[in-house]
């Protein structure tokens, strides 16, 4: 999993950066390092690793999980290499119990403890909810490394993958998403929502909550007519 002559501190840092670019491979990330600094990677080097530079060698070596990285998560995985990483936010855990009645079920895209901020190709986990007029609940926590491992490196099989991952959602949330993507979202019968500005998912739900209490546009009035969607968020 790790190179041998690595360092404990050094392994370390390439770990926590490689976690911020979920579809990366540690291997692959320390084949990118040791190709844009040369052998053996030290402190120094490290310390040197700019988002642009990371990228670039991403290209490089034809790594579409580094060259496509939304700015934030390189800055990130760099802060990693170079021995700032910040503290990550916890994970919230799934709330027991039954969903609201007559809910839908929302993946929203997530790269850090309960937020709404992550590109739907890039992405490190999806919080589900279930969402209704009366209330929400967090579902499930769905990691996205775990369903994308053994699809090998064509952006297209991990896409399918990340697909699968939400195929049982009525909505997507997500703070970007390409249109390629998009379209493979929509005919799994997901719809994807935009919100650019990302912020907390719970606020997101509880926003999309009186929307449907309210005067919910008309793809959402179908989703909450639909009884096969209603049983299936609720079954959960």
């Amino acid at each position: 999993m790790q190179d041998a002559s690595l360092q404990p501190e050094l392994a370390l840092r390439v770990g926590l950066a490689a976690r911020e670019l979920p579809e990366l491979d540690i291997s692959q990330l320390l084949r990118v390092l040791t190709g844009l600094l040369g052998a053996p990677l030290t402190a120094d080097k490290l310390a040197g690793v700019t988002p642009r530079g990371l990228r670039d060698a991403g290209g490089a070596h034809h790594l579409e999980a580094v060259q496509q990285a939304s700015a934030e998560r390189l800055e990130a995985a760099c802060r990693a290499l170079h021995g700032n990483a910040a503290e990550a936010d916890p994970v919230p855990e799934p709330e027991p119990g039954p969903s609201p009645a007559g809910s839908i079920r929302v993946a929203c895209a997530s790269n850090s403890g309960g937020q709404l901020d992550g590109h739907f190709g890039a992405c490190a986990r999806f919080l589900v909810y279930d969402v209704a007029a009366t209330g929400y609940r967090l579902a499930e926590v769905r990691p996205v490394a775990e369903a994308v491992s053994g699809t090998g490196v064509r952006r297209d099989d991990k896409i399918r993958a990340r697909v699968g991952l939400i195929a049982d959602c009525h909505v997507l949330y997500c703070c970007s998403i390409g249109g390629p993507a998009a379209a493979k979202v929509v005919n799994a019968g997901v719809f994807p929502v935009k919100r650019d500005e990302g912020g907390e998912a719970g606020a997101q739900m509880r926003e999309l909550g009186a929307v449907l209490a309210d005067r919910p546009p008309p793809w959402l009035a179908k989703l909450m007519a639909d009884g096969s969607a209603a049983g299936a968020a609720s079954a959960s």
